[in-house]
């Protein structure tokens, strides 16, 4: 099978590029591997994908590959520089296979290197060719290295004309020894490639194989192959004007469940042009060499998934061929044995008297004490003789009181036809002394009858045994061809890159896995009407339910279960403590930095409140969901019936923390237990750093004071240090207050869970007045500040003050912040630190979160937010990245399909369901409580791996399993299996599905 370009390949794609992409403009660039790389091109309407893979292929293709979210470090060099390049020329370098790509023109020149040989490589080099990256550094010898900052060598190798002198061509044949190969000869001596040397010599005439001294004569033949060579010569020159795209292909069988023979085709090379030691062979023609190749390559993984099914088919059937065979060969031995039985018997009877006589002489030298050896001694001289009794014994088998006597059909040389029956031939029987004639008769008669028993047995044993291999063997076939059909036709979802699950309510819940995910959900697919949720842990996943319709309301029940996903994917975890989630509204979520600011990746400003979730127990579960055929949808379209808004379990939500709420609306307790509740809630905030607000008043986050005094009667009240800066950043978290934006930082120290703070003022003055009279405490060196200020601004009226702030738009204090950021000085992180700690009142352990201040580095400073106006609020649309940071354009939108996929998917397979294939998910245990097929994890030592291969194994051995389900079950993937599982796990398998001993 043909796996790289070779040299006419090499010209053929560059002609069809500099025909088709010269003048297109870089878009973006990917990569599929270490090796293979995406060059998205545009001009104007048009697009195109050009792929090459270091070593093996350069082509324009159509088909999806798949793209490595994260980009690697060099398609992020490749980005830098090549971004809105134009494609102004391809050519190769010198007759070598390497091709040279230039982007832009003059010293803005960028040089691609693609070499297509040996291990390959791909080089950029500047407009001086010198190289800026390279994917494999290397040195040849001392002169010639291959090295950032060096210069890439561009001599070509070149190799001698035989075309305008035919003494080389012929120094090149002399130096050949007899019987060599003339197509070995050329090959390496020449840059036309294999294919198209066995092409021009079956043109002109030239055997197949031809050799040295046999089929080739130099002195004949060395005229007709000059020509040969200039028709080669001659297609390399004109290929770009005459190529066409030929997938040459091979015949295969493959056996079937019915015994019949199966034929498939398998493709097997590509070329520019069919050549003539292909013409007997199936092909397809495409109207471009690029689209050959494209087929070619794209169905090289289908491919193989089908050769590997039709290998272990034909080891399924092989292995029955070979019981068969067994089977035959037994009885044939066994039906032998009782003829050769039967014979003996016969003869035996037919020459009773000779070997009556026989046994008595014989009998009578051991009863009168003579020698075995003499015995012999005695026999042969009697057969010298010609005594027709010593004649017959053949050998003396004492040692086991047996004798060898050759014994034939006393009528044989009467009967004519006796020369061509077996029965009268001469033969060698074993006679046993202690039996007489008629007795040894017998026993070869018996070992007849059982010879024939067993034969009897065996025939009916090997039926049953053959029919059992049989059936076995074409059970194999089945499941290899539904398997190899599963995984050809499975479709990857575009939630499944992501840690995902379907709630209860049918309702999509998706989770970025690092912070490049993290960033691609939210600018990609947070929609209006969306819930963002989020977690305040380390290591906390940014989680969105997707809603189908802007206008719906997501069911508590659902987030609850988001929340449970956004903590448990998190370092609770690991921790193993229970703690709590929020969420917010997709209009609250936003990507755009304040001015001089900006937000790292996977950071998110969220403005005004977060709704808190009541802490839950980290328990998931790990379960399968099957894809169903469009006519057995509609029997699960109550699989996941969102339930009643009024039967939910109310969620603890910041707008209505006065009075506190049951984790169920269902129990009924008195004033008391609602009060040891309300406390409990309140010390698991006051340690979680969370915050409440009145109905009268919006908490800043994170700018709110907590009164954690634990003692009765007395309440947390929050003052909120500026009213209008009601947001928080997720991600590096800025600690901000009013005199940080002065200039000035005011340490406070980390609260322990037994020291009482100050109080706070119960309610947040509105007026502006109010605000005048309300000033920080005075640090060191401020009150001189403020007396500058004052001073500066005396002749500066409210008016007039609140006009220029008006056109400023709060400027001033943007800058300030600014250069307290540029500082380093002022500017404080939080730390998250986790330690389990037992609070009054809570029947758990709960999560203590404090806060370390933590130096942040001039360049790792993350961003902080301006006061948002409403209007800006309701206009702000989260940004896309243009210049790309590992997020694919092209991917389709989750829009109204959504919902034909979810009602798609059962977790409860009927039995006259027809199932497409399995996806394996992780969810909340209580998601997963109807599925058919579950198990529960829980924070535990196992890993992944083998914690996924324990948990298939139990889905497998459910006795309940339909041959479908199995089947589908096999077909997963290991590595797919546990890669959303959330770390280290212990599994408690349910009670149905554990296997009796």
């Amino acid at each position: 099978m043909k796996a790289r370009f070779t040299s006419i390949d090499i010209v053929a794609a560059i002609a069809e590029i500099n025909l088709k992409l010269i003048g297109m403009r870089v878009n973006q660039i990917y990569d599929v591997d270490h090796k293979t790389y995406l060059i998205r091109l545009h001009r104007s309407e048009e697009k195109a994908m050009l792929l090459f893979e270091s070593g093996i292929r350069i082509h324009t293709t159509d088909f999806q590959w798949p793209k490595n979210p994260a980009p690697s470090g060099f398609s992020m060099k490749l980005r830098k520089h090549l971004n809105n390049k134009r494609l102004e020329m391809a050519s190769q370098v010198g007759q070598d296979r390497i091709i040279n790509l230039q982007f832009g023109t003059g010293e803005a020149a960028y040089h691609v290197i693609i070499e297509l040989y040996d291990r390959g490589n791909i080089v950029l080099c500047d407009f001086e060719y010198v190289i800026l990256n390279i994917l494999r550094p290397r040195t040849e010898g001392e002169d010639v290295r291959f090295l950032v900052k060096e210069k890439y060598p561009l001599e070509g190798t070149s190799v001698e004309d035989c075309i305008t002198n035919t003494e080389v061509l012929e120094n090149w044949l002399s130096s050949a020894k007899t019987g060599d190969n003339l197509k070995k000869i050329l090959v390496p001596k020449t840059n036309y490639g294999p294919a198209l040397i066995e092409h021009v010599l079956l043109e002109f005439g030239f055997p197949p194989n031809s050799r040295i001294g046999t089929q080739f004569d130099i002195t004949r033949d060395l005229p007709k192959l000059h020509l040969a060579l200039k028709s080669a010569d001659s297609i390399m020159q004109n290929i770009g004007s005459i190529s066409k795209g030929i997938v040459v292909q091979k015949r295969e069988s493959r056996p079937t469940p019915s015994g019949e023979n199966q034929d498939f085709f398998t493709n097997q090379e590509f070329h520019p042009m069919l050549y003539k030691q292909h013409e007997s062979h199936p092909f397809i023609e495409l109207p471009s060499f690029n689209q050959a190749v494209d087929e070619f390559f794209s169905k090289m993984e289908s491919q193989k998934l089908d050769l590997k099914v039709v290998q272990q088919e034909r080891d399924a059937m092989k292995k029955l061929a070979n019981i068969r065979q067994d089977h035959e060969k037994r009885l044939a031995n066994l039906h032998h044995v009782q003829e050769i039985d039967e014979l003996k018997a016969r003869l035996i009877e037919m020459n009773q008297p000779l070997i009556d006589h026989a046994i008595q002489v014989v009998r009578s030298a051991l009863a009168n004490q003579v020698s075995w050896k003499e015995i012999d001694e005695l026999v042969e001289e009697a057969t010298r003789k010609g005594d027709p009794v010593a004649k017959i014994i053949k050998k003396l088998k004492l040692s086991t009181n047996h004798i060898s006597l050759m014994l034939s059909h006393p009528y044989a040389e009467q009967d004519s036809d006796s020369e061509s029956d077996e029965s009268y031939k001469p033969q060698l029987v074993d006679i046993d002394l202690d039996l007489t004639a008629f007795a040894n008769a017998r026993k070869y008669f018996g070992e007849k009858k059982n010879a024939s028993k067993k034969e009897q047995k065996t025939i009916e044993s090997s039926h049953k045994a053959f029919k059992s291999a049989e059936k076995k063997a074409k059970q194999t076939l089945k499941e290899s061809a539904a398997i190899a059909t599963i995984r050809k036709a499975r479709k990857v979802l575009w939630f499944e890159k992501f840690y995902w699950f379907i709630s209860s309510d049918n309702y999509i819940v998706v989770g970025g896995r690092d912070r490049q995910q993290n960033e691609l959900l939210v600018k990609r697919y947070l929609k209006a009407g969306d819930i963002y949720v989020h977690a305040d842990l380390h290591g906390a996943s940014s989680v969105i339910v997707k809603n189908v319709s802007a206008s719906n309301r997501i069911p508590p029940r659902t987030l609850q279960e988001a929340g449970l996903m956004a903590v448990g994917y998190s370092a609770a975890w690991e921790a193993k403590v229970m703690t709590t989630a929020w969420w917010v509204e997709s209009s609250q979520v936003s990507k755009t930095a304040p001015s001089g600011e900006y937000l790292t990746t996977g950071s998110f400003m969220i403005r005004g409140k977060k709704n808190f979730l009541p802490p839950l127990p980290i328990v998931l579960g790990f379960g399968l969901l099957f894809r169903l055929e469009e006519s057995s949808i509609a029997r699960h379209l109550n699989d996941r019936k969102p339930k009643a808004l009024d039967d939910e379990s109310p969620i603890l939500d910041t707008e209505t923390v006065d009075e506190p709420v049951s984790c169920s609306s269902d129990s009924e307790s008195d004033g008391d237990e609602k009060n040891d509740y309300a406390k409990s809630i309140e010390n698991a905030r006051a340690l979680l750093g969370l915050s409440r607000v009145t109905d009268n008043a919006e908490v800043a986050f994170p700018d709110t004071v907590v009164d954690m005094s634990t003692s009765s009667g007395n309440r947390n009240k929050i003052k909120a240090l500026n009213e209008d800066e009601s947001y928080t950043i997720i991600g590096d978290v800025l600690t901000i207050n009013k005199t940080q934006r002065e200039g000035k930082v005011k340490e406070e120290p980390i609260s322990k869970s037994n020291q009482s703070s100050k109080k706070m003022t119960e309610s947040i003055t509105q007026e502006t007045e109010g605000e005048k009279n309300q000033q920080p405490t005075s640090k060191r060196g401020q009150k001189g500040k403020m007396k500058k200020i004052k001073e500066k601004y005396k002749d500066q009226d409210e008016d007039e003050r609140q006009l220029k702030m008006e056109l400023l738009q709060s400027a001033g204090p943007a800058r300030d912040k600014g250069k307290n950021k540029k500082k380093g000085k002022n500017t404080e992180t939080k730390k998250v630190i986790f330690s389990k700690t037992t609070v009054p009142g809570l029947k758990k352990e709960e999560i203590l979160v404090e806060t370390e201040a933590v130096p942040v580095k001039s360049d790792e400073t993350p961003a902080t937010q301006q006061p948002a106006t409403d209007g800006q609020l309701a206009t702000e649309q989260i940004e896309e990245n243009a210049e790309g940071d590992g997020i694919d354009e092209d991917v389709d939108q989750p829009v109204i399909t959504d919902t034909d996929i979810l009602n798609a998917m059962t977790g409860i397979p009927q039995l006259e369901d027809e199932l497409l294939y399995v996806i394996p998910v992780v969810a909340p245990y209580s998601t997963l409580m109807p599925y058919k097929y579950k198990v529960k994890i829980l924070p535990g030592q196992t890993k992944r791996g083998k914690a996924s291969k324990t948990a298939m194994s139990v889905f497998l051995s459910d006795k309940t399993a339909t041959n479908r389900e199995r089947d589908l079950i096999k077909s997963l993937k290991d590595q797919d299996v546990g890669r959303n599982f959330p770390g280290r796990v212990k599994l408690a398998i349910p009670q149905s599905l554990k296997p009796k001993k």
